[in-house]
């Protein structure tokens, strides 16, 4: 393929070009080379009407020899005319070149999917490009986010403050926009991995839980919910624990009262807890809580909370030894997720002892 000089004034930037984000930095560095070394590889282009010539890529290169004033640049000349072959092959280029965006990609994909003028299949593009047709489902997802939620989409898999990862995006794809782009917001500045993000987001799939309950979460931090997370699944495996309620008796013949008397020493069955995730509504709600079977009992509701807790909450047993050290067979990613479950555990007992000593002190005091 011949490499011609074109003069710099006769080339035009393709404004519809799927890759349209130069990191500042990136291009200094690149204007640097080209200084030192000059231009190693080639841009590519069409010719358009007046002699004039139309970048398929290589915009980046362009613009950096623009920038230090070369009155030539080395370029391809591309026989293509069909846009369609033009765009896969812009798309192509940049799948290989470092700092092509997840959302740059996304929108290509979008374009080629909904513009009358491609009207292209995933099937297609999957074949044409070599990418799975998850590949290109998953990246139209990202479009569903907010602006403010876009703008921090990074490539890679590296969490860091500020920004956010498709991996950690993709599990929040689903859920309502009042809640998605909040949420994915919180995910960027508490930097959380992906393993809890799906937890968190199933956590606002529930249907146990009311649409304003969720609401309130959103006030919460990143551990925060993840610690929601936790004690929801605690609650949900100690209710299925706890022994069905008891059929009623038929009314006692008077003729039999002395024995169709109840024993005395069996225990009453216990009542089922009503409510959908009652606990979990009070510790949220900051207004005063409406009529619940936990408020309708007789003791006062300090009462009743302490004891739901000295319930819930097993009485201490040191670890076995076997226990202590089976850690060492975890893979990185369990090793992960039970730094993050010991992590909730020990912000939600120290949330509890701060709470229940504010309480012993204001009881003590009161005497």
């Amino acid at each position: 393929m011949d490499i011609v000089q074109i003069a710099t004034h006769l080339i035009d930037e393709d404004t519809e070009q799927p890759r349209y984000q130069f990191d500042e930095e990136a291009l200094q560095e690149l204007m640097n080379s080209i200084d030192e070394l000059g231009l190693l590889s080639p841009i590519k282009v069409r010719e358009t009407a007046g002699g004039r010539y139309k970048i398929i890529y290589g915009n980046r290169r362009y613009k950096a020899c623009k920038t230090l004033g070369r009155p030539a640049i080395p370029c391809i000349v591309s026989t293509v005319t069909n846009e369609l072959d033009i765009y896969l092959e812009q798309i192509a280029e940049n799948l290989t070149r470092e700092g092509f965006s997840p959302i740059e990609e996304a929108e290509a994909f979008h374009k080629l999917l909904n513009d009358p003028k491609f009207s292209s299949s995933t099937k297609f593009l999957s074949s044409k490009l070599g990418k799975p047709e998850s590949y290109i489902k998953n990246k139209c997802e990202l479009l569903k986010f907010s602006n403010a939620v876009k703008k921090l989409i990074v490539s890679g898999t590296e969490i860091r403050k500020d920004k956010l990862t498709e991996d950690q995006l993709l599990p929040l794809k689903d859920l309502p926009m009042e809640h998605r782009d909040p949420l994915a917001l919180i995910m960027a500045r508490d930097e959380m991995p992906v393993s809890d993000v799906k937890k968190i987001a199933k956590l606002f799939k529930d249907s146990e839980i009311t649409p304003s309950t969720k609401d309130k979460l959103l006030y919460k931090s990143g551990p925060g919910l993840l610690e929601t997370w936790y004690t929801i699944q605690h609650n949900k495996a100690e209710k299925a624990k706890q022994p069905a309620e008891a059929k009623p008796k038929p009314k006692s013949n008077p003729s039999h009262s002395e024995t169709d008397k109840p024993d005395a020493s069996k225990p009453e069955a216990s009542k089922p807890e009503t409510g959908k995730l009652e606990l979990l509504q009070m510790d949220i709600t900051t207004s005063a809580p409406g009529p619940s079977a936990v408020s309708e009992a007789n003791s006062p509701l300090i009462a009743q909370q302490l004891q739901q807790l000295l319930t819930a909450l097993p009485p201490h047993s040191a670890l076995l030894p076997e226990a202590l050290h089976s850690f060492q067979e975890l893979s990185a990613e369990e090793r992960q997720a039970l730094l993050s479950g010991i992590d909730s555990l020990l912000v939600n007992l120290q949330s509890h002892l701060a709470e229940w000593n504010k309480i012993k002190s204001l009881t003590m005091q009161s005497q």
